[in-house]
């Protein structure tokens, strides 16, 4: 089969997700949700298209990260990133004073399960062998 796939191709799923998570939305006020709800009622013909793609962006990155992972991985995944969280906010590197931090890590770790959902097929197919097919 010719459905190999490299480091880099995995960091590139990786950023491709991050970037849907935080171009939807970010804490910092420059995101689709952020430029959409400004004027709401001025719905342009750009804000829809840009909607349109990020929600085709999405549909692919859940169904690809559901159809990988499957319900239970993304499950594990969700409870290893956040059980890091939590060492990290034991350990003092993490301020859970600071709502924005926690906004950023919850995107962030949305992005990476995405991000891992969307190489992890290539990934056990590389290992393992097996072709996982839908």
């Amino acid at each position: 089969m010719g459905r190999r796939i490299s480091w880099f191709g995995v960091l590139v799923r990786l950023v491709a997700a991050l970037a849907l998570v935080l171009l939807t939305y970010n804490p910092t006020g420059h995101s689709f949700y952020h430029w959409a709800m400004f004027d709401f009622t001025n719905l342009t013909a750009l804000k829809a298209f840009s909607g349109a793609l990020l929600l085709v962006g999405w549909v692919i990155c859940i169904r690809a990260a559901l159809t990988s992972l499957g319900p239970l991985g993304l499950v594990l995944s969700a409870l290893v990133l956040g059980t890091l969280v939590w060492v990290l906010t034991d350990y003092g590197v993490l301020n859970p004073d600071r709502p924005s931090l926690l906004s950023w890590i919850s995107l962030i770790i949305i992005g990476i399960i995405l991000g891992i959902g969307l190489s992890w097929s290539l990934l056990r197919t590389r290992v393992t062998g097996q072709v996982e097919v839908d």
